[in-house]
């Protein structure tokens, strides 16, 4: 029942404000299964609600402004998996707090961020991503920072992002498979995650449009200022 809780939790913010799902989910899912069920699951999880909510943004993508980061994503990739297999629990898991409170401190101030004139810088962003894909599915906070850089249109930026995510969030999916990173217990708490991808989903869409969505958004990021201290500590 935690599980389900847990993911329509971060179903629901990232239907809400489009960013989140990692992000919250993560770091519950961790003190609940471990980090190394938790990253799996959650690339089951995020494909799943990526492909529903991607309808609602594909017109705003931007291919060739994705297209540099999806190339170094895919290079670190299977990096991020290596590492999440092959490094102590104790040590990925705070490192996984840090990203988190980095993010939300970045989000929270939003400080004004030199503007990127050459997409050259795309493939260090989409690398670092990618990495940080493989091992936590947080590849958003870098490709975030590079759209900022850019000066990304809202309605672009939301399209690109979602467009990022969906052949990054993918593949993540495939080498967690060719690793067998799919255990019994992944499966078994997605059979619990599925009713609170929906009632997320729904309830996301249905609060869009409703509800203040830059009020949320600082709710979320306070929390998630919490959710990485306590990784840390």
């Amino acid at each position: 029942m935690i599980i389900t809780l847990i993911v329509f939790l971060a179903i629901l913010t990232q239907a809400t404000v489009g960013f989140g799902l990692a992000l919250v989910s993560m770091p519950l899912l961790v003190a609940v299964v471990g980090i190394k069920t938790a990253t799996p699951l959650v690339a089951l999880i995020a494909t799943v609600a990526e492909l529903v909510i991607l309808g609602r943004y594909w017109r705003s993508i931007q291919f060739q402004s994705i297209k540099p980061l999806i190339i170094s994503s895919v290079i670190g990739i299977p990096l991020g998996v290596f590492i999440l297999r092959e490094v102590d629990e104790a040590i990925i898991t705070p490192i996984l707090g840090v990203v988190i409170l980095g993010y939300a401190l970045y989000a929270l101030f939003s400080p004004r961020l030199p503007r990127l004139a050459g997409r050259a810088w795309a493939y260090g962003f989409g690398f670092i991503g990618g990495i940080l894909g493989g091992a936590y599915n947080t590849s958003g906070p870098p490709v975030i920072i590079y759209g900022s850089c850019r000066r990304w249109p809202p309605d672009e930026f939301k399209g690109n992002i979602q467009g990022y995510f969906i052949p990054i969030t993918l593949l993540v999916l495939a080498v967690h498979g060719v690793s067998g990173n799919y255990t019994t217990a992944v499966w078994q708490n997605f059979l619990w995650a599925i009713p609170g991808i929906i009632l997320g989903l729904i309830g996301g869409f249905f609060l869009s449009g409703r509800l203040d969505p830059h009020r949320f958004r600082k709710i979320v990021l306070i929390l998630l200022l919490f959710l990485g201290l306590r990784l840390l500590f």
